[in-house]
């Protein structure tokens, strides 16, 4: 339900921004309307500036400004009248929404009761709460190798992955580290991050590639690409792909701010 409220109130954002633009526009039109006329292939305009005269005067060619202002004019009328409506309703659904739901007849629960209840519909941080509970299988490979410390109380491989673990634990965002990803031919992976995404329940894998000076560490990296893409996991689907070597360092910021509009 919070997913679908913030849905309803970005387009009333957009429709009202959308509103004043047009509102601004209106004082810039010229008289009349625009009639179309069409005979075979021929396309006429005419601009209609009375009923007296319903069939207007013809604009020439050299004047298809006219026609397209007449055209504009046209469609700014007919476009803030629809909008117009459209938000009204929206605002009305938006309070409907907000004042009653069936998700807050669990969430008003008092906290000691919403231990006893099991919800018909889960909340998302509930959720997210039980993914995060559930036991998983995680690489055993040169467990030693694990010597950088995260905010989460975890041992990770590198200093980045352990600034990416406490970037996903300062923004709220569900993660496993290295668990165990079963692929078609029953191969095993071992993504870097496996992340929920609390909204619509998706989990996006988060490969962190750390050593791209390397030659043969590229190599296997484009190979685990491959590999990954033949399971149905790729970039712009459900895998997110962080790098850096000497002349690229982590790009902390950039991938601060696609975090938040991928999952916040």
């Amino acid at each position: 339900m919070n997913k679908c409220l913030e849905t309803l109130k970005q387009r009333v954002k957009t429709l009202k921004a959308a509103i004043r633009s047009a509102e601004r526009d209106k004082t810039h039109f010229p008289n009349g309307h625009l009639r179309v006329s069409q005979t075979r292939n021929q396309v006429r305009y005419y601009c209609v500036e009375s009923t007296d005269e319903p069939l207007g005067t013809y604009i020439p060619k050299s004047k298809c400004e006219l026609a397209k202002s007449l055209a504009q004019k046209d469609y700014n009328e007919l476009f803030l009248e629809n909008a117009r409506v459209e938000l009204s309703r929206l605002e009305r659904s938006i309070r409907l929404f907000s004042e009653a739901n069936a998700d807050l007849a669990y969430q008003n629960l008092d906290p000691r009761r919403q231990r006893l209840v099991e919800p018909y519909i889960i909340p998302d941080d509930l959720y997210a709460a039980n993914w995060l509970s559930q036991p998983f299988k995680t690489n055993s490979f040169m467990p030693e190798a694990r010597i950088y410390d995260t905010k989460n109380g975890e041992k990770v491989r590198s200093k980045s992955e352990a600034i990416l673990a406490d970037l996903f634990l300062e923004l709220g965002i569900p993660y496993h580290y290295e668990q165990a990803l079963t692929l078609k031919d029953k191969t095993v992976r071992y993504p870097d991050f496996t992340l929920l995404r609390k909204a619509t329940r998706e989990v996006i894998y988060l490969e962190h590639f750390g050593l791209l000076d390397d030659e043969e560490y590229r190599h296997k990296c484009l190979e685990k690409l491959d590999e990954y893409r033949h399971n149905g996991i790729y970039p712009g689907k459900n895998l997110l792909i962080t790098y850096e070597s000497e002349e690229f360092p982590l790009d902390i910021k950039g991938i601060r701010k696609m975090i938040k509009e991928l999952f916040l």
